[in-house]
Formats: C-alpha cells, sequence, structure tokens
C-alpha cells in the first residue's frame, strides 16, 4: 500500500540544509524500525519548506498504530524524532498533537480507462 504523507520545515536555509544532510546518513536504528515494521520503500521530496513523504507498506505487515508505539518505547528512536522536530513543523491543516498528516488521493492514472 502507499502513503502520502506531508509536514513543513521551518524556513531557515541553513535548518534546511542540515535537515537534508541528517537524511543523507539516517540512523540505522531508525532505517531498521521502518523495515522492521513493513515499511518497503521510503522517499522524502521538498519544495520549500513543504516535505511530501511517499511510503510503500506491505500490508501483511504494516500496523501504523504498533509502529507508533513502538517509536515510543525506543530512547534512540526518541533521540532521532526529537531531533528532527528541530526542523520541522505542522502544516496548517495538520492536527494538533501531529506530525506528518496523510494526504488522500485524488486522481490514480490506473484507475482510468484509454479509449
Amino acid at each position: 500500500m502507499r502513503h502520502c504523507l506531508a509536514l513543513d520545515l521551518h524556513d531557515d536555509p541553513a535548518l534546511i540544509a542540515e535537515y537534508e544532510r541528517h537524511h543523507r546518513n539516517v540512523w540505522p536504528e531508525v532505517l531498521a524500525h521502518l523495515r522492521d515494521h513493513g515499511v518497503t520503500e521510503l522517499e522524502i521530496f521538498r519544495l520549500g519548506t513543504r516535505l511530501v513523504m511517499v511510503m510503500d507498506t506491505d500490508n501483511a505487515r504494516f500496523d501504523a498504530a504498533a509502529m507508533s508505539a513502538a517509536e515510543r518505547d525506543d530512547p534512540r528512536l526518541i533521540a532521532w524524532e526529537t531531533l528532527m522536530w528541530t526542523f520541522q513543523k505542522a502544516t496548517p491543516w495538520t492536527p494538533a498533537g501531529s506530525k506528518w498528516t496523510p494526504m488522500p488521493s485524488i486522481f490514480r492514472l490506473s484507475d482510468t480507462t484509454s479509449d
């Protein structure tokens, strides 16, 4: 299954550069956590301060609630999320207390017919 989520960054070029630097060398514990919870691919795109994450998951193994619970119990994952939150901020449409916000799909080419 594919998930698309949005998040914003603070509008500070130095912070944005540092955020991108961290994502060129993501901590091994973070990568293992994603893979262990059924994430098969993950990409983050940036336009200005807006981030879009596209995450593909294995339906048989992915459980968002279990993944979130595991994040709350692991000191290394807590440290990563705390660090990332220094660069990130909620979008104007993000519910209070949330970070990455799901974006509903409004179009899929494969759902159309070719004439």
